[in-house]
């Protein structure tokens, strides 16, 4: 694991407290267990670069041992969510490396995805205008996906000569929106708008502009409550469940609610109930 500079490390399994971690590549934020990402380069809608692709890979890993973060938003600064990767920075660059070099990149840009997923914390991903080649990776690899009309997702590796298998999308996308749906979007490179990836599933809700962080966050909050152990149990399952029998996933299940059982959030939630109270969630 790589520790992120200044935090403590002497929390039980190497638990950390990130609020107070100092983003180089974007802007990063905590309140009430919740952390805002947002890329930030409004200028220029928003691009990845090589630096921001290896602090995002970082700190999603790092985040695994978060203590004080319950659940994540990321989102991009002005109208936009994010174009892809920057052409000058990095597309521009790739064209002068050789077959390792290219390799390694590549596989970088998959850690964030991987790091992402393997992530425990709830991720809503909060798009508006441009969400674009690496940027809709982005928003694929999140467990929430909020929206506005004026949105435009594209998967454009095409348009670029490259193949739409890229960062997992032809493992992702299809379990998202179906394989037919999948493939027209893959091949063509063209432009989703709000509506259509409502409506295919994509986004799982829409929201207006000037309203989107704010519901992304009280989404998020509303999660950072509740019982932040089981959730990662919740999104672990989503996760390996897609490579597993159906025999094999319940059996997985059984013994993953066996575990949430033994939590403290587990006979909270009892005793509340008993009392005719709402449960107070610890996350233990």
């Amino acid at each position: 694991m790589k520790y992120l500079p200044g935090q403590p490390q002497d929390l039980p399994g190497n638990r950390q407290q990130l609020a107070n971690y100092a983003a180089q590549h974007f802007t990063y934020a905590v309140n009430a267990g919740v952390a805002t990402i947002t890329l930030n380069r409004p200028e220029r809608k928003n691009p990845l670069t090589f630096d921001s692709y290896a602090e995002l890979r970082d700190l999603f890993r790092t985040l695994s041992y978060g203590d004080d973060v319950k659940a994540i938003v990321i989102t991009g600064a002005g109208e936009n969510f994010c174009s892809g990767g920057d052409v000058h920075e990095i597309i521009g660059p790739l064209t002068k490396l050789d077959m390792p070099g290219l390799l390694s990149f590549t596989r970088m840009t998959g850690d964030l995805v991987k790091a992402m997923r393997a992530c425990p914390q709830p991720i809503i991903a909060a798009i508006d205008g441009v969400c674009a080649g690496a940027g809709a990776i982005l928003a694929l690899a999140s467990d929430i996906r909020i929206g506005t009309t004026r949105s435009k997702t594209a998967f454009l590796f095409t348009r670029v000569g490259l193949a739409g298998c890229d960062m997992g999308a032809c493992s992702i996308l299809p379990r998202i929106i179906g394989q037919g749906r999948a493939s027209d979007l893959l091949y063509t490179g063209r432009s989703m708008s709000g509506e259509e990836a409502e409506r295919w599933g994509f986004f799982n809700r829409l929201a207006g502009p000037e309203d989107l962080l704010a519901e992304a966050q009280a989404y998020a909050k509303n999660l950072a409550e509740g019982p932040n152990f089981a959730h990662g149990m919740t999104k672990k399952m989503l996760q390996q469940e897609w490579n597993m029998g159906v025999d094999e996933a319940i059996e997985a299940e059984a013994q993953a609610q066996a575990i949430c059982m033994m939590t403290n959030d587990f006979h909270r939630a009892y005793h509340a109930f008993v009392a005719k109270q709402k449960p107070v969630f610890e996350g233990d």
